[in-house]
């Protein structure tokens, strides 16, 4: 995928305020310190997204336009950010909200650590898609964090966690699983299933 234009389209704070943008929407969703927003950068070749040594500082859903025919949309990451119970509760109410409502929304990146594999949060967005009939796909990033033998032991692993969903394995740092996430996007963003030789994404 060639990236020639990244644009920031506006935010969300509050559910029902999101910008009202025509292109077909991807969501990325993960735990705070998964490597989303590195992930999102390395998809587009920019540093966009905001990351910090600090989790949980995506605190609004964010809309990124892609080409002028693509919307990125980092939600909130949760689960490991130090703010108040009341303050993760209106995270997820404005996910949620989204992740139902969105008209343009043609599917979710679910990120997960491939050393820690999905955890219960991760099931219950599972869970949550599933029922909503959003489709949805698994990533495991920092996978530079392992050896070779590691990963595809991991990965293996992970697999059988998830009950035979595939995993696409990533790197934000040497970029290893970029062309197979965007063809795994673009294809979601179609509407239509992908192809075969690319078996890495799972429909609710």
């Amino acid at each position: 995928m060639k990236i020639t234009s990244v644009d920031f389209a506006g935010a969300g704070a509050q559910p029902g305020t999101y910008p009202k943008l025509p292109h077909p929407e991807i969501a990325f969703a993960g735990r705070s310190n998964v490597g989303k927003s590195s992930l999102i950068n390395r998809l587009l070749d920019c540093k966009i997204a905001r990351t910090s040594t600090t989790p949980g500082r995506t605190r609004q859903l964010n809309f990124f336009v892609v080409n002028h025919e693509l919307t990125f949309v980092d939600l909130p990451g949760y689960g490991y950010a130090q703010v108040s119970k009341q303050e993760r509760g209106q995270w997820q109410q404005l996910i949620e909200d989204y992740l139902i409502r969105s008209q343009n929304l043609r599917g979710v990146v679910i990120i997960v650590d491939i050393r820690r594999g999905p955890e219960d949060e991760e099931q219950a967005l599972r869970e949550f898609l599933s029922y909503h009939q959003r489709p949805f796909l698994f990533v495991a990033t920092k996978c530079d964090k392992l050896k070779r033998s590691q990963l595809e032991q991991q990965r293996k692993a992970l697999t059988t966690r998830l009950d035979g969903r595939p995993l696409l394995l990533f790197s934000a740092q040497d970029g290893s699983g970029k062309a197979e996430l965007w063809r795994a996007m673009l294809a979601l963003a179609s509407g239509q299933p992908p192809l075969l030789r690319h078996p890495d994404v799972s429909y609710a």
